[in-house]
This record gives C-alpha cells, structure tokens and sequence, in this order.
C-alpha cells in the first residue's frame, strides 16, 4: 500500500496475463525481486493450475485449492478444457481467496495468472475474479506479455495487436502491453522497421505494403488492411520493451504500471530506487545491466549494417 493510502483499505497490484511462453512467471520473479529492492512488500498469487514450478517465493497459490492434473485425470478433460474449469471453479470459491489475500494485508500483489488466450479474450471467468477483486478495493493492472518476437514477422505481428486489443477491451482494467524478451530479440532476426515503430505502434500501412511483398499474404491484403484499420480506430494498443535482466527496463514497467493503477510511492521508495539505479550492485543481483534495452538493440543493429558495409 502506498504511503498516499495509509489508513484505507485500497491494496495496488498487477494481474500478470499473456499467451503461454511469454514469460509471465519470469516477470513475477524479476518484479517481485526489484520491488522487494526498493522496500515494497510484495506478495505473488499463483493463480495458474498448471504452474508447477515457480521460482518465486510465492504467499498464495492455487494449488491448495485445485490442480490442472487433477481436473484433467478426474473429469477426463484436456488442458484448455481444464483451465477454464478451474477458473471458473475459483470463481465460485472466492471466499477462499480473500481469506488467503487478507493475511497481506498491506502488500503489493503479482497475480500470476494462466497462459490460455481465451480467457482474457472472452471467457468470463477470470474476468470476473478481476471485478471481485475490484470490489474488495484492489487497484489493479493489466500486464499483458507478449513475446518479442512477433516483431520479426509482420503478419504475426498483425495478430499480436488483435489479441492484444481483444484483451484490452474484455478484462476492462488499465493496461500495460509489454513486449518481453528482448535481450533475445537480436537472435530471432531483423526487424522491417525500427523498434520504436512496433512500441508505439505507428502507422501500420506500412507494414501492409511490406506483407504485400510476399506471394503468401498478397492475396490477403484486403483482410489485412481490414484488421489493421480496426487496430488503428480504437487507437489503444502500444507497448513498453521488457528485458528482465535490465534494471532500466524494469523501472520503466513498473513506473508504466504504477501510473496506470495510481500506485504512489513515498519518498523512502524514491531514494532506494535511485540508489538501485545508480549503485554498483553484487553478483547475486539479476538486473546487472545499466543500458536501456531499446538503445543497446539500436546499437547492434548499427553494427550489423557496419559488417554488411565491410563485407560488400
């Protein structure tokens, strides 16, 4: 709870959603480490049924209640079948939960939640476990990962952007789209554009003219342009460059996701992030580097055309 937010009952935190993959578990480590840094109590929620290994310290988790395994075995169900099983079995115990959140009282809340798309894009059920949440007074969040990667190919990236908007518009919390992995987004190729053009999201005509360049997607220009026209009318969908491993990159999530819930930290958070930022930090810390994600790519990429320069 902030310092602005003593004496009330208001607890700020993130639901952490995306597609399997995108590294949802990972950002709750990194987050939980680097909040746990500037002095923020930080309390992570499993709520995936599948998540067997968390690397986490982790104060509430599903499991207790219910297990994707054991849905599946039980009721003989796949895994997508499964899930929204046991979403929508929380949903219907959510005394359960608040008794399970009421012990952190105070803390600041990483709600790892489930991989499927469909229950951000227009399943009820965790929907609706963001509007309880809600109603017990919780300032949340939507950090919606998706893998950088996407970048790489146009019409992937034409995707992303549907279902991210799909999702912004079905969970109805403010939302943070991140683009994650992008200490590794050097070996998935060349992007067509520069990074800050897939970030902001910029005119997307663009990227309809470059799919038009290939036989495949020629033929499906018209629908192209169509989706393309639907992103670009709500005007919505832009996204903040996550690495992990990048103190710089981390900030500028949290500071993202801090305006979009109304968390305000006090004067004690400022000085000890400033000190994080600036201090030479142990072994043992994740966040080593101190140059931003989006100018090192910058770099690489200037020095990739300098080899192709001296080559030819």
């Amino acid at each position: 709870m902030s310092e602005g937010s003593k004496g009330s009952s208001l607890a700020f935190g993130q639901v952490v959603i995306g597609p399997p993959g995108s590294g949802k578990t990972t950002y709750c480590h990194g987050m939980q480490e680097f909040m746990g840094r500037l002095g923020r109590k930080v309390t992570v929620v499993n709520l995936d049924p599948a998540n067997e290994t968390m690397p986490y310290q982790c104060s509430v988790d599903i499991a207790e209640l219910i297990t994707l395994p054991d849905v599946m075995d039980s009721l003989k169900l796949g895994p997508n079948g499964g899930l929204i099983y046991c979403m929508e079995y929380l949903e219907a115990n959510f005394d359960w939960l608040q008794e399970k959140l009421a012990a952190f009282r105070g803390h600041y809340y990483l709600f790892d939640c489930p991989g499927q798309v469909e229950l951000y894009t227009h399943h009820d059920a965790l929907k609706n476990i963001f509007a309880q949440l809600v109603k017990w007074n919780f300032r949340l969040a939507a950090v919606h990962l998706v893998d950088s990667h996407y970048c790489t190919d146009p019409g992937k990236f034409i995707s992303v952007l549907c279902t991210s908007l799909s999702t912004m518009l079905h969970v109805e919390l403010p939302h943070v789209n991140v683009l994650s992995k992008m200490d590794l987004i050097e070996q998935y190729g060349k992007l067509a554009f520069n990074l800050d053009y897939y970030t902001e999201v910029l005119d997307l005509s663009y990227l309809v003219d470059h799919l038009a360049s290939d036989p495949f997607f020629r033929n499906y220009r018209r629908l192209n342009e169509k989706l393309v026209e639907v992103i670009e009318d709500y005007s919505l969908v832009s996204f903040v460059p996550l690495n992990v491993q990048d103190k710089q990159s981390m900030r500028q999530v949290m500071q993202a996701v801090d305006k979009a819930n109304g968390y305000s930290f006090g004067d004690q958070e400022h000085r000890s992030l400033e000190a994080l930022m600036s201090a030479a930090v142990g072994a043992d810390f994740h966040f080593t580097s101190t140059l931003a994600v989006q100018e090192r790519y910058v770099q690489s990429q200037d020095k990739a055309v300098e080899e192709e320069v001296m080559d030819l």
